[in-house]
């Protein structure tokens, strides 16, 4: 923390200070102009939603790259579940008085949680949080996992959408991608999900190992009988680490994994979707409310192994990080210290920490939104803005700041321009 100093007091920590000024205090509010420069000026704090990451999985698919691990033997739930108790009960003063308005329970596969360790997980989230009333609360679910009397027990316990990684319909791909279900599995865990929930999402992956034209449109057209309200569509991508990266497929190449993409949107917007998200793509009034919260540059509280938070104060915002290997975590938890790295965002990264989220909005964000969140002016990232507008990746006028469809194909270009802003 930064000492500093009030006239005719003892050395203080900053966040004290902050803390005093926001209760009134006012030789407080008069020593924030002493703090340095870079203390930001955030008039409200943002919405907050809570992650909890279950880290376990049947089998590690060949190209993830999140932290997941292979189950071996019984898992060790109870411990798990009383590891996540204490690491959200030691992160309460961080999040004092503020409302969560979605929960979403990643992984790993946390459908292979029982349906007792669910509901515990959500009374005890109920218990220590002020929940929304109406809050989405999304729970991913592998297709190899689904049980139809598990599933109606989870919808029982207050899950009321689900995030179903089908990522293919053809056997043949599934088998490429690493997959533990098949084809008919896939079909039987969307009919059980449609079943029990009225809400839910289905991950669908494109330009797969020799994957043609024909196959992806067959993939996009059996995901769209299902009617789902909500569908993720993302390109295959060679990410570091995995054994893809290291050993990779033969791949569609750029020319036809472009085709794939410009069928997509042309067969998603006939369907009456809305394409609000790079990759994804919603039915009216069915957008995913905690990933917006994401790509708006929300907060969010994440608990669990190797679970990431971005929390904002009035005058800065930091970012953490938990232990990833599960064991680890659950000793730290238990030693009242899951937090494994804890850093403050600086000015000079914030420009590129906002970018990273917002472009990705096909819609884009207000230009007000900037300061809403960052507590900074938007003439910080004016140079990038102008370089980007010049280049055709972005639109803006003084309602809106959006990628354009150059900008949407370039993402990356587009994102990495306004590092160090």
């Amino acid at each position: 923390m930064i000492p500093i100093k009030l006239v005719g007091a003892k050395p203080v920590a900053a966040a004290a200070v902050f803390d005093a000024a926001l209760a009134g205090d006012s030789a407080a509010a008069g020593a924030l102009h002493y703090l340095q420069p870079g203390a930001l000026q955030l008039a409200a704090l943002p919405p907050l939603a809570l992650y909890i990451h279950f880290p376990w999985c049947v089998r590690k698919c060949p190209y993830c790259d999140f932290n997941s691990h292979e189950a071996k033997g019984a898992l060790p739930e109870q411990a798990y579940l009383d590891a996540l108790r204490l690491d959200l009960e030691q992160s309460l003063p961080l999040i004092w008085g503020r409302k969560i308005y979605t929960v979403f329970i990643g992984g790993g596969t946390p459908s292979l949680m029982s349906a007792g360790g669910l509901d515990q997980l959500l009374s005890m989230v109920r218990t220590l949080l002020p929940l929304e009333i109406d809050a989405e609360i999304t729970m991913e679910a592998n297709p190899g996992t689904f049980e139809a009397e598990k599933f109606r027990a989870y919808r029982a316990s207050g899950v009321n959408r689900l995030s179903i990684g089908i990522q293919s319909f053809n056997a043949d791909h599934l088998k490429a991608l690493g997959r533990i279900h098949d084809d008919g599995e896939a079909r039987r865990a969307v009919d059980i999900a449609a079943a029990n929930f009225d809400n839910f999402n289905l991950d669908v992956m494109y330009a797969l190992p020799t994957q043609t034209m024909q196959q992806a449109e067959l993939d996009l057209a059996t995901a769209l009988s299902y009617a789902p309200p909500h569908l993720s569509l993302y390109h295959l991508t060679m990410e570091p680490n995995t054994v893809f990266a290291k050993y990779p497929p033969v791949l569609p190449d750029d020319d036809a994994s472009a085709d794939m993409q410009d069928m997509i949107a042309a067969t998603m917007g006939a369907a009456g979707y809305e394409h609000y998200e790079v990759s994804a793509f919603a039915l009216p009034g069915r957008r995913a409310r905690h990933n917006l919260n994401y790509w708006q540059f929300g907060d969010y509280l994440g608990i669990g192994a190797g679970a990431h938070s971005k929390l904002s104060f009035p005058h800065r915002i930091i970012r953490q990080a938990r232990f990833k290997q599960p064991e680890s975590y659950m000793a730290a938890a238990r030693a009242g210290q899951p937090v494994q790295e804890e850093f403050e965002i600086t000015r000079a990264d914030m420009g590129f920490e906002f970018a990273l989220n917002t472009m990705r909005l096909t819609e884009g964000f207000s230009p007000n939104l900037f300061g809403e969140r960052t507590g900074m002016g938007l003439n910080a990232i004016e140079a990038p803005l102008n370089a980007a507008e010049a280049k055709g990746l972005l639109y803006r006028d003084h309602t809106i700041i959006r990628p354009t469809e150059l900008g949407l194909r370039f993402l990356n270009d587009l994102q990495q321009m306004f590092l160090r802003a």
